[in-house]
This record gives C-alpha cells, structure tokens and sequence, in this order.
C-alpha cells in the first residue's frame, strides 16, 4: 500500500480548499484586476478558465484516484525512464517560475505599506518551505483561514463601495461579452488554462488523498464552483472603483486592488490600510506552499530517492532557493504564468492521450514513438516559448499562449502519427506468404 492510499482522508470540503488554494493566488488575484482594469467584464477570462478546468477535471478524478502516482510515473512506468526525467523536469521548471511570481508579488505588496524587499522575500519564502511540510489535512485547515480573511477584505470593500450589484451584472454579461468579442487571444488563454488545469499535479497531488472516489469528483465540482465565483470578485471591485472615480490616473492595472484597499483602510500609511492591503498576500501562501509541495514529489521521483523526511525536508529547502533566486531577478506577473503553463501541457498531453487511448484499448503507440512525440513537442514549444519572450513580434498567432500550445501539440501529434507510420512500414511492404 502506498503512502498516499494509507493517508486518503480529505473530506468534500477540505478537497475544495485546498484545489481553490492551488490556484487563487495572486496571479489570480491581481491578474483579473489588472485585465479588468482595461478590459471591464471580459478581464475575468483566465479566472473563469481556471475554475472551467477544475470543474471539468471531475471526468480525470477516477482517474487521479485510482492510480495515485503523477503523471510523470506513470508514463514513466510504460514508457521509460526518458519520459518519467523529461516530464518531471518540465514539470519542476514551470513551477520554479511561477512559485518566484508568488514572491515577488507578495513582496511588491508589502512593500507598499513600507515592508523592505529583501528582507520580505525572504521570509515569504522561509514560509513557503514551513508551510510545504505540513500534513494536508493541518495545511487544508490554514489555508481555510487564509482565503476565509481574505474574502471578507475583499468582500466588504465591495460593500463599500456601495456597489456590489455590479458583481450580479458582470456574471450575467460575462460569456455574452466573451462570445461577442471571442479573438485568438481569449482561445489561447481558455485553451491553455483549461488543458494545464487537467493535468496539473498541483490539483492531483489532492485528488489522491480523498476519502473516496466520490468526495474525489465532487470536491472538484465544488472547489470549480468557489472558483467560479471567485473570479468575478476582483473585476467588480475594480469596476465599482472606477464607476466611483477614485482611482487616479496614476494607478496602474498591477496596483489598483492594492490602492482601492488602502483607500477602504484610510490610507497605505494607516493600520487598517496596510491589514487590508496585506490581506492580498494571503492566498498566495496557499498557492506558493502548494508549488512547493508538488516540486519537492517530483525532485523525489526524478531522482529515484526514498520519500523520508530528511529528503524531503532537503528537496523544500533547495527549490525554496531556486525560487528566491529567481525572484530577486524580478519579472512579470501574468503573462509569464500562462506561457510556462502553455509550454508544460504542450509537453504532457499528447504522450498522455497516447496512455489513456492505449488504457481504452483503441490504438497501441511503441515506446519510440511516445518519446519521439515528447522530444519534438518539447523542443517545439520552448523555442517557442522563447521567442515570445525575446522575439514577441515574431509570433503569428497574435497571442503567445495559442502559439506556444499550437506549435507544442501540433509537433508532439505530428511526431506521435509519424512515427508510428514509419513503424508500420516494414509490415506494409513485407512479400506476402503464398497460399500453396
């Protein structure tokens, strides 16, 4: 028995808090805010996509469930060991970068009610690695506290505001909006995020540890749901502000929740001011110990080590360091995590639908062909990836999410058919045996 199955017990509620606290972090938080600011009921897309997945992520919960292990083993387990390294590797470098944008956000937020940066990210970090150590079951509980705190900031600066209608208005207009205004841009954030929601270990590492398959199923569907409603809370507090005009021309789309905050609490400079202002760096606790968690697994798989706790202990503290080096670079919020997140499930999926239509007895891919489709996919979508960071005027598909996903799957498919058609080929011209 495995050490997941001996310690399956998360109830419906706790599964919920804890797949919210994998994803409501500050990317979600201020990303939505900061689309909102120029883009009014549409910037809640990528929120919305986020708790789309996770609803739909109840279809892939049995099975999560049943077989326990992450991706990476168990494809490494039919495949071979290349698969098992790659996959992880990825796996471990897009969450490194996203785990460092939890820093440097929660550090530019604290730095605005007078917290150094150094210092700050420092610590941040210290309790990201304390909090990543926890048992789930004690974690499910703070991060409960955290995101409780953290709504009811944000929920009475919109009563505040005096303007929570707005919220009613912006879910009832939301899709019509998008549909009306549907664009490359909205399909490779959609796209993206739902697809990487379905096979992000960040969400598995919870599914496995439900007491049932049915708590599995249903902790997503509801956990979906607080999402959902989540992601319309930023972009109406952002549009109730606007509507008021306190918002100075100053402001930028990164800082307007933590102004309109301080602005509720009397001012940056004022107690009330810096508790709201710091309530924004609640969920990122959440989201970053979860990253945290999930790397520390892979860097054990990858490297074929025993899961004690010295070991574990060891992994936290060096992918604590990756990340706060990383982040004392500084970098960009938003954009950065739906590309690596792009770049990652260009990577998996393919090689993992290869898995499940094998599993459903429809087609049979050779290892040869499975990691051919893994390294041409992966190669694609990184030179991709890095052209849109260094070249964004080379991308052609008008949104570097949609070109990094299409460029990844489009070669993983093409070197997965290819290759088995080049395997056949010897079965195709063989001289047939004569009947006498």
């Amino acid at each position: 028995m495995t050490t997941a199955s001996k310690t399956r017990n998360l109830g419906i509620v706790s599964l919920a808090t804890l797949m919210v606290s994998a994803h409501y972090g500050l990317g979600f938080v201020l990303g939505t805010a900061e689309q909102s600011f120029t883009e009014g009921v549409t910037g809640s897309l990528y929120a919305s996509a986020i708790a789309l997945g996770t609803i739909a992520l109840a279809l892939l919960a049995p099975f999560y469930w049943s077989h326990i292990d992450p991706i990476w083993t168990i494809l490494g387990e039919r495949y071979g060991q290349p698969l098992k390294v790659g996959i992880g590797v990825m796996s471990w470098t897009s969450l490194i970068g996203i785990e460092a944008v939890q820093i440097i956000s929660v550090a530019a937020i604290l730095t605005i009610v007078g917290f150094p940066t150094l210092p700050t990210m420092i610590a941040v970090t210290g309790l990201f690695f304390v909090i990543s150590l926890l048992p789930v079951e004690r974690a499910s509980w703070l991060f409960r506290g955290f995101l409780l705190f953290n709504l009811l900031v944000l929920g009475s600066a919109l009563w505040q505001l005096h303007n929570g209608a707005i919220y009613g208005q912006m879910v009832l207009d939301f899709w019509p909006r998008v549909s009306e205004t549907a664009s490359p841009k909205t399909i490779g954030v959609m796209l993206s995020t739902v697809l990487l929601v379905l096979i992000d270990m960040k969400c598995q590492q919870f599914v496995v540890r439900a007491r049932s398959l049915r708590v599995a199923c249903w902790g997503c569907i509801l956990g979906g749901l607080v999402l959902a409603a989540l992601a319309f809370l930023p972009g109406a507090i952002v549009l109730a502000a606007q509507e008021a005009n306190i918002i100075p021309a100053e402001v930028t789309g990164k800082s307007v929740i933590p102004y309109i905050l301080g602005w509720l609490g009397g001012g940056t400079a004022q107690p009330l001011g810096m508790i709201f202002i710091a309530s924004l760096a609640f969920p990122a606790f959440g989201l970053g110990s979860n990253i945290l968690r999930i790397q520390t697994k892979a860097s054990l798989d990858i490297t074929n080590l025993e899961n004690r706790k010295r070991n574990e202990i060891a992994f936290a503290g060096l992918n604590a360091l990756c990340a706060l080096g990383i982040a004392l670079r500084g970098g960009e919020i938003v954009g950065l995590i739906v590309c690596f997140y792009a770049t990652y499930l260009s990577v998996v999926w393919i090689p993992f639908i290869a898995y499940l239509l094998e599993r459903s007895r429809i087609m049979v891919f050779s290892q040869t062909s499975v990691r051919f489709a893994l390294g041409i996919g992966g190669v694609a979508a990184i030179v991709t990836l890095g052209i849109s960071l260094f070249a964004p005027d080379a991308i052609w598909l008008y949104t570097p999410e949609l070109t990094i996903s299409s460029m990844g799957l489009g070669f993983s498919s093409l070197g997965l058919v290819s290759s088995r058609v080049v395997e056949s080929l010897p079965a195709l011209f063989a001289p047939k045996k004569s009947m006498g």
